[in-house]
């Protein structure tokens, strides 16, 4: 197994997509790459903590290939908006993948650079160190399931979690 720490706007649209895939056994939505202890959804929706909302995919390469955990990544979210996705605006919604040791690293550069062939070079996604992931309240996880008819997941999610149905069916449950 392996996990990738990767952040895409709100965690809740990360979530719903990475649940739909073949090979994925759990995804944990958290808060990381920021300086505050203990994070809270709260306080990182301030804007004053330096963390992202992010997910800790962990998923079996024998099913699916890392290679297209990272292409669904780039495919779900707009890469080239800087500290934004649609109307989340803030750092905590920033394009990051937080590696935890050189082979990660090269793995998110090799995909970073595969996804400038669609989105071109205003890709401003950051690839950093993995410090503490702090996992987010457990209302958090696996909110769109949960929340099906919620109004951002009906505006935002659905229409993600479609997009990477039909780009990736081969990989869904």
């Amino acid at each position: 197994m392996q996990t990738f720490v990767i952040a895409g706007g709100c965690f809740w649209c990360l979530d719903a997509v990475y649940r739909v895939l073949r090979g994925v056994s759990e995804v944990v939505s958290g808060y990381t790459g920021g300086e505050t202890l203990r994070p809270t959804y709260e306080s990182v929706c301030s804007g004053r903590t330096g963390h992202a909302e992010a997910v800790a995919v962990t998923f079996d390469p024998e099913v699916i290939p890392a290679s297209v955990i990272l292409d669904v990544f780039f495919t779900l979210h707009d890469p080239t908006q800087l500290n934004r996705q649609g109307a989340d605006v803030g750092t905590q919604y920033r394009s990051a993948m937080f590696y935890t040791d050189d082979e990660q690293k090269r793995l998110f550069e090799t995909a970073r650079t595969r996804a400038a062939e669609w989105w071109g070079d205003g890709i401003v996604t950051t690839i950093e160190p993995l410090g503490e992931y702090f996992v987010a309240e457990d209302y958090h996880q696996d909110f769109f399931a949960k929340n099906p008819g919620q109004g951002y997941c009906m505006a935002v999610a659905v229409p993600k979690v479609n997009k990477i149905r039909k780009s990736y069916a081969a990989y869904l449950l």
